[in-house]
């Protein structure tokens, strides 16, 4: 599967922000299927038990990736999260490689369903979300 191109990052956003010292900093892909995708690393500031990251974390995460995935055709809309259903399948490491990928599954005018994962580098799913 195919870059059709690098999103954009902001400066101090938690998940996206290059200025954010305690940010993931992670940098989001448009693919050729529509998802958004990731390959990032937790730090260890962001550990809920040691070796493990914290959950609120892990949500801002999948978040994200569902608003990314909407942002594959336009970067100028705007959505916000009305709910978001987590479920956490394995500890998430930090430290490692993990990829994110997130895809629109169902789009209104008015409202958007989205789904997304974090998976280690294996393709296990770690945690997974499903967000309106």
């Amino acid at each position: 599967m195919k870059v059709t191109r690098k999103q954009k990052n902001s400066r101090m956003c938690a998940i996206c922000g290059l200025d954010n010292q305690y940010g993931v900093k992670a940098p989001f892909y448009s693919m050729e299927d529509n998802s958004v995708m990731t390959k990032f690393q937790y730090k260890e500031v962001h550990q809920s038990y040691p070796g493990r990251v914290h959950g609120g974390l892990i949500t801002a995460m999948l978040d994200e990736l569902g608003l990314r995935a909407y942002w594959v055709e336009d970067e100028n809309q705007f959505a916000v999260t009305m709910k978001l259903d987590t479920e956490y399948r394995k500890p998430v490491p930090y430290e490692q490689d993990l990829i994110g990928i997130g895809k629109i599954i169902k789009s209104t005018p008015k409202f958007l369903k989205a789904e997304a994962k974090i998976l280690d580098i294996h393709g296990n799913v770690l945690a997974n979300a499903e967000g309106t």
